[in-house]
């Protein structure tokens, strides 16, 4: 990626080895990778942004890319990744920054906003709203049954076990080019047959599917798959705040044929203010008509337009 200009680094953060990507100059943007990727997810905004006179940084988080892998289980809370992010923010030597977040990117944005509003200038959220600590509701056990892909995700093994067998080239096929309003399950015979054909997309080739894969051979995918295993870790241990607000300047987008933008009562809970309760600082939200999951890379330039349409007033504010 370097003849895109885009410049490599490793940084000590909390504990662990991090690495960034990163292109341009000024403010920061800092982008948080969902579920399967790392920094390479963000290639079109890194180049974009850094054109519109922005700093754009994407690390790869922990357990992805060329960051550490750390063994545990129970080093995947959202606590350590928020901690990750905020130490990183010390590394860089920023105090505040723009943050867009991505599927998992996003999950951790929104606890980062929680716990420390006072270093985001402003959030840009995808696919993935804010869904409030509930009572004694278990996130695991409040989903689609024990075929859905993140109940699968829990035993530790299996799951790895089945993209071996399937291959991670035809893994990431199948979830790159999931494009359906409804849930994504996979059921007890497994994810399919290494032998099945995957037509591509048109907003990704094979040559950046092998740069996936190559990636995901280095690393495997235990650290991804444990964020999901501490899903409900990550509940108990946010319960400090339960009843907090998110007051960060924020923009939601989500694609309308994302398989989220269909869950029970999210459309309500999204466009009728229901999420504003939780969220008082969100000020706008984006529908991409026609968009599935990964609208980052389906549609860069108008996600971009999103971001740049909210960064430059708060930036001119702080």
């Amino acid at each position: 990626m370097e003849e895109l200009g885009i410049k490599h680094k490793m940084l000590p953060v909390n504990e662990i080895n991090m690495h960034v990507a990163e292109k341009g100059e000024g403010p920061v943007v800092l982008l948080l990778h969902g579920f399967p990727e790392f920094w390479y997810g963000w290639r079109y905004q890194l180049t974009e942004l850094a054109q519109h006179g922005f700093r754009a940084v994407a690390p790869d988080l922990r357990g992805y890319g060329d960051s550490s892998v750390p063994p545990e289980m129970t080093s995947y809370t959202i606590l350590h990744l928020v901690g990750d992010v905020v130490a990183l923010m010390d590394a860089l030597e920023q105090p505040q920054v723009f943050v867009v977040g991505h599927d998992w990117g996003a999950i951790l944005a929104w606890y980062l906003c929680l716990f420390r509003p006072d270093q985001i200038k402003a959030l840009v959220n995808m696919s993935v709203p804010f869904i409030p600590r509930i009572g004694s509701i278990k996130p695991v056990t409040a989903m689609y049954g024990d075929a859905y892909y993140i109940c699968r995700f829990q035993e530790p093994g299996i799951a790895e076990s089945e993209i071996a067998c399937l291959g991670i080239d035809s893994f990431l096929k199948k979830v790159f080019t999931y494009h359906k309003p409804e849930p994504f399950y996979i059921p007890k015979e497994g994810l399919g047959s290494p032998n099945e054909k995957i037509t591509l997309p048109y907003w990704i080739t094979e040559e950046e599917i092998i740069y996936y894969v190559k990636n995901f051979e280095k690393t495997g995918f235990t650290g991804p798959l444990n964020d999901y295993r501490c899903l409900d870790l990550s509940r108990d241990l946010i319960a400090p705040w339960s009843g907090a607000e998110i007051t960060v300047p924020t923009k939601f987008i989500i694609g309308d044929h994302d398989m989220t933008y269909h869950f029970p009562g999210i459309q309500m809970y999204i466009n009728l203010y229901g999420m504003k309760l939780f969220v008082p600082g969100l000020q706008d939200v984006a529908v991409l008509k026609g968009v599935g999951h990964f609208l980052h890379q389906e549609r860069p330039k108008e996600v971009t337009d999103h971001i740049c349409d909210v960064t430059p007033h708060r930036f001119d504010r702080i």
